[in-house]
């Protein structure tokens, strides 16, 4: 991690340090109803002052995002064999509450009734607020920001979101094609079989980072997109652990008692360095 982002991520965490790690989150909508009291519909950009409590909150939108990802990701688990098409859903937006989790703790923020994007600027002393366009949608937006951050640019586990294949792809399909019929008996997993499953997950080695496929022979690749949104989550909170292990609100978010995840993963070998995606 750079010292800039460095400097960035604890800036925003320090003042939740201050303070009891239990029900420290604000309220529901507390980031988004801050920053609209900013908004000049009148102006195409408009800086603001980064005040002690708006960088908190991008820290507690952060985690409260990772923690979205978390429990999407062991719903998506937990339905591996119940709904393989439900499992792909899930799996796919785990990866994308951690896409935002990564883009909120960059810094970026997106008010869609006021339709504006709300960005940290590289020193993190000021938000600069400017009018969202047409083509920002929010899963383009968040993944185009973070793919192209320096910190991830050459991670292949980050790439922009491509709605008709990889993990994008296996959403649209399965609320938009006809005649998926894929409904096995419904069984939920055992609890001793989830762990399992994650187990599996966590130490699976690859030599490049896999590529979710979705034509029609492999529809829905559960298997891929569960281990990319596996692995996005550890990144995450390793990036975190970096500059604030000794947080108080983190030390108590970053694994949390409803979660049987331990985190970990086998590092991978790559062919290359990194490998371009598609």
């Amino acid at each position: 991690m750079d010292k800039d982002l460095a400097s960035q991520v604890q800036m925003m965490f320090t003042p939740l340090n201050r303070q009891s790690a239990a029900g420290s989150f604000p309220a529901p909508g507390a980031l988004s109803d801050l920053l609209s009291k900013y908004v000049d519909p009148s102006a195409a950009t408009k800086t603001v002052v980064a005040t002690p409590r708006m960088l908190s909150c991008f820290a507690t939108a952060a985690v409260e995002m990772w923690l979205r990802a978390v429990h999407s990701f062991l719903i998506s688990v937990s339905l591996t064999k119940a709904s393989p098409i439900w499992a792909s859903v899930a799996g796919y937006y785990s990866s994308h509450y951690s896409i935002r989790a990564w883009a909120h703790l960059f810094g970026a923020f997106q008010l869609h009734k006021k339709r504006q994007i709300v960005r940290l600027d590289r020193a993190g002393r000021h938000f600069i607020f400017e009018k969202k366009h047409g083509n920002d949608r929010e899963h383009k937006f968040y993944w185009k920001l973070v793919s192209e951050h320096p910190q991830l640019v050459n991670d292949p586990f980050f790439y922009p979101n491509q709605e008709d294949k990889l993990d994008g792809g296996h959403r649209n399909k399965a609320n938009y094609w006809d005649h998926i019929c894929r409904y096995p008996v419904f069984q939920p997993l055992e609890t001793q079989v989830l762990k399992e499953r994650i187990e599996r997950i966590s130490t699976i080695h690859f030599s490049s980072v896999p590529v979710p496929r979705v034509d029609a022979d492999y529809f829905p690749d559960i298997d891929n997109i569960q281990i990319i949104a596996y692995h996005r989550i550890v990144k995450f909170r390793n990036l975190v652990d970096e500059v604030c292990a000794n947080n108080r609100f983190w030390k108590i978010q970053r694994t949390p008692s409803w979660c049987p995840l331990r985190f970990s993963v086998v590092e991978s070998v790559f062919v290359a360095l990194y490998q371009t995606m598609p």
